[in-house]
C-alpha cells in the first residue's frame, strides 16, 4: 500500500515523505522495521523513535521528532490511526459458506447458504442463522436463537434457547449465552427450591465477548448487552442487567442480577457490582473496586466499598503513613506522660 493511500484510509495527513513509497504493514516502535508505519501515542515512549526502523509514523499534532529519515502522518490521534492501518492490514476473514458434514441441523432450523458452519457444530430446531455468520468447530446453538449477519462465535461457544446475537458480534471461545440465572427460593425446610430461569439474553449489534465470559438469562425478561458493548475474558454478567452501549467491562469483573451499567462505563479489571444498582453514564471503576451504591455518571470511584478516586488516592497515601503516625502518637503520650509526672 503507497503512504498517500495509507494516510487516506487512516483520516490523516502527510507531512513529510514520498507519498509513493510502500507500507506493508503496522507494528510498534521496537518491532517495526524497514516498510512498516508505527505510532507514538504515549510521551514515555518518546525514546524509542531513536532506534525505531519503521519507515513512517503516526503523530498526533504538536508532536515533533528529530528524524528527517522516517515519514510523517499527522493524525489526531494517533493511536486510532495506528488501529486503522492495522485493520486495513489485517482484515477479518469472510465466511467460507458451507457446513461441515459432521455438523448436526435441526431440519427446522433457518441456516443461511451463506453461513459458514464448522465441525461438530450442533443448531437447534427453530434456530435462525444469517448471511456471513461463521460457526466454528463445537459451538452449540440451542432452540430457537437468531444470529444476525456477519456474527463469528469461536469454538466451545454456546449460545441457550431463544437469545438474540445480533449483527457483527464476536464471540471467543468457551463463552455461555444465557446461562440459567443465579436465582433460588428457600422453601419451607429451608432447602433451596430452584427458580426457573426462562427468560433471554440479547446481544445488540457489533457487540464483543471475551473467553470463558458467562451472561445469564433473565428469570423472565431479558438480559441485554447493548451496541458497541465491549466484555472481557472470564467476566460474570448475572441475570436481568443491562449493559449500555459501547461500555468496556474487563476481566474478572462480576455484575449482580439486575444491575445497570450506562453508556460508556468503564469497569476495569476485578470490579464487582452489587445488584439492582445503576452506574452512570462515563463512570470509571478503577482496578478491584466494588460497589454497594449507586454510581453517578462521570465519577471515576475506587476502593472496596467505592468512594471517589481523588480521596481514595489521598487515603491510600495517608494509610502507608500510618506506621509512622503511630509511632509519633506513642512518642507525644509518652513525653505527655513524663509531663505531668
Amino acid at each position: 500500500m503507497k503512504l498517500s493511500e495509507l494516510a487516506e484510509l487512516t483520516s490523516t495527513s502527510l507531512e513529510s515523505g514520498s507519498p509513493d513509497a510502500e507500507i506493508r504493514a503496522a507494528a510498534g516502535l521496537d518491532l517495526a522495521g524497514d516498510g512498516e508505519v508505527t505510532f507514538l501515542a504515549n510521551p514515555k515512549y518518546t525514546p524509542q523513535i531513536r532506534e525505531t526502523a519503521a519507515s513512517a509514523i503516526f503523530l498526533n499534532e504538536g508532536v515533533a521528532i528529530d528524524r528527517s529519515d522516517i515519514a510523517v502522518l499527522r493524525a489526531k490521534d494517533a493511536y486510532v490511526a495506528y488501529t486503522r492501518a492495522l485493520r486495513a492490514f489485517h482484515p477479518i476473514e469472510p465466511a467460507s459458506p458451507g457446513v461441515h458434514p459432521s455438523a448436526v441441523i435441526d431440519p427446522s432450523a433457518d441456516v443461511s447458504d451463506k453461513a459458514e458452519i464448522g465441525a461438530n457444530v450442533v443448531v437447534g430446531a427453530k434456530a435462525s442463522i444469517a448471511a456471513g455468520v461463521r460457526l466454528f468447530p463445537n459451538v452449540t446453538i440451542y432452540h430457537g436463537v437468531s444470529i444476525g449477519e456477519g456474527s463469528v462465535l469461536h469454538s466451545g461457544v454456546s449460545v441457550r434457547e431463544n437469545c438474540e446475537i445480533g449483527r457483527n458480534c464476536i464471540i471467543h471461545n468457551n463463552s455461555t449465552i444465557g446461562s440459567d440465572g443465579f436465582g433460588y427460593a428457600k422453601d419451607e425446610q429451608r432447602r433451596w427450591l430452584k427458580i426457573p430461569q426462562v427468560g433471554r439474553v440479547v446481544l445488540e449489534d457489533d457487540v464483543e465477548i471475551g473467553a470463558n465470559t458467562a451472561i445469564d438469562c433473565a428469570s423472565v425478561g431479558e438480559s441485554r448487552i447493548k451496541r458497541g458493548a465491549k466484555i472481557d475474558n472470564l467476566v460474570q454478567i448475572g441475570h436481568s442487567c443491562t449493559v449500555d452501549e459501547d461500555a468496556l467491562i474487563c476481566a474478572q469483573t462480576g455484575l449482580a442480577g439486575s444491575s445497570t451499567i450506562g453508556k460508556r462505563v468503564i469497569l476495569a479489571g476485578q470490579v464487582g457490582i452489587a445488584g439492582h444498582l445503576t452506574v452512570g453514564d462515563d463512570a470509571v471503576l478503577t482496578a478491584k473496586s466494588a460497589t454497594s451504591h449507586d454510581v453517578d455518571p462521570g465519577k471515576t470511584i475506587s476502593g472496596i466499598p467505592g468512594f471517589d478516586n481523588k480521596e481514595w488516592l489521598r487515603s491510600t497515601a495517608a494509610f502507608r503513613r500510618l506506621s509512622d503516625l503511630q509511632r509519633k502518637l506513642r512518642a507525644i503520650e509518652k513525653a505527655v506522660e513524663e509531663l505531668q509526672n
